[in-house]
């Protein structure tokens, strides 16, 4: 029995202090714990084919939080296609050095404004999450939407037409410009 015991206190030693020793290794992140949030990860996430957006809102009545949820998320739906279409009127002024170029970008730009603030076509809520708090006596509510491209592009050309301060040069312009990004979003496809 007192050889089992000088072998095995050795083993139980190097454990304890091995144990010890990674333990306190372990610091705390003074940022906190990662928490998974809802609606996170590649199928809420905007792609070439795809503009995507979640929301959060937080209330104790439930259809104000379900309200701050939809306004989150359509704010992020918009500033994603103000910042594409953006990044195409840049690329187009780039390509075109005629005097025109910045004519066609600014009215393009009011286009986009212009449908943004009536409507975003084919929008569709594609989740839904209602949470209750026994707590706090809140409900936290995550939505998440998502437009097709091609689809948002194609009202946004049909939205052009029906203007009548564009001129048919500009017009011509503006659909190249659209066609350009349906065909994109068409080649991505999903």
């Amino acid at each position: 029995m007192n050889h089992f015991r000088y072998a095995l206190l050795p083993a139980v030693l190097c454990v304890a202090l091995i144990g010890g020793f990674s333990a306190c290794n372990k610091k705390a992140n003074p940022a906190g714990a990662v928490v998974k949030q809802p609606f996170s990860g590649g199928k809420y996430e905007s792609n070439a084919a795809w503009f995507r957006g979640t929301g959060t809102g937080v209330s104790q009545a439930q259809n104000i939080a379900r309200s701050k949820a939809d306004l989150d998320a359509k704010n992020q739906l918009a500033a994603q296609v103000k910042t594409n279409i953006r990044a195409v009127t840049d690329q187009y002024l780039g390509q075109t050095e005629n005097a025109e170029a910045a004519d066609v970008a600014d009215k393009f730009q009011t286009l986009v404004r212009e449908v943004m603030n009536t409507e975003m076509s084919d929008m569709r809520k594609i989740d839904e999450e209602v949470r209750y708090n026994e707590t706090t006596k809140d409900y936290t509510v995550y939505v998440a939407y998502e437009i097709k491209k091609n689809a948002m592009f194609r009202f946004m050309k049909k939205q052009a037409r029906a203007e009548d301060k564009v001129d048919d040069i500009t017009q011509k312009k503006i659909d190249e410009i659209l066609d350009k990004e349906i065909e994109k979003a068409d080649a991505a496809g999903e």
